[in-house]
């Protein structure tokens, strides 16, 4: 009798380096991060004065990424500034999306102790990769602040003893920065992982062409999630560099 797919809400572990684990997850992140790397310094080799193709391309991308950031940050000097952790969140993340999606991701099975379990999986479908993600993006947000700012009208944004009502609403703002961690790392956890869960019971039950819109949806809700967190973070940066009046 034929048995259905296991799902597996953690990420497997494939081998161990030491008492280290190496998951499934963290190794499809860290082949993300070696892809992107070497596409970055690849690009970087073939840089024209006048570009064309692939760089063309990226610089148009790169454009319009400003633009954005200058319509919520107001000036084109902080999107430049604040630009290099927006986009590299954006870029990992649907990077580690879409290869996720590629066939064989999920099929490509290890034996791992009495059981197999795929080697490859997207670290987006991991809490671990996620909540990492989420408290990377909240610390350099503060840290952003504190450098705009200054260390005690930062810090007077969570700690006011005026009077009670201030007082209150710094601890509200306090209790946010640990609820931004929290709703950062599930709502990205819960997309990509009940997407990959679609996916594979789609594909259990009918193997052929039907699960070809639904690819193509998660393809587009990749993408949406990673460019949600990137505009998030963007968006806490702009609070967290402007001053209290």
């Amino acid at each position: 009798m034929e048995t259905g797919p296991e799902i597996s809400l953690r990420a497997e572990p494939i081998f161990h380096l030491g008492s280290f684990t190496v998951t499934n997850s963290l190794l499809l992140g860290a082949l993300a991060a070696l892809l992107l790397i070497i596409l970055g310094l690849v690009l970087r080799r073939k840089l024209t004065l006048i570009p064309s193709g692939i760089q063309n391309v990226a610089e148009t991308a790169l454009e319009g990424l400003l633009g954005l950031m200058d319509s919520v940050l107001g000036s084109r000097h902080l999107s430049e500034k604040y630009l290099p952790l927006v986009a590299t969140i954006f870029v990992f993340v649907l990077t580690s999306n879409w290869l996720g999606l590629l066939p064989g991701m999920g099929s490509i099975l290890v034996r791992e102790g009495a059981s197999h379990v795929p080697l490859l999986r997207s670290p987006s479908a991991d809490l671990n990769f996620t909540l990492g993600l989420a408290i990377v993006a909240v610390l350099a947000i503060n840290v952003f602040g504190v450098a705009a700012i200054g260390i005690w009208k930062h810090a007077g944004k969570f700690f006011n003893f005026k009077n009670p009502i201030l007082f209150s609403v710094g601890f509200l703002e306090l209790i946010s920065e640990f609820a931004r961690m929290v709703s950062f790392s599930f709502r990205l956890f819960g997309n990509v992982f009940a997407g990959e869960v679609l996916l594979i019971i789609i594909g259990f039950l009918v193997p052929y062409i039907v699960p070809l819109p639904f690819l193509f949806l998660e393809i587009f809700v990749g993408l949406i999630q990673a460019f949600i967190f990137a505009m998030l973070t963007l968006v806490f940066i702009a609070g967290a560099v402007a001053e209290n009046h």
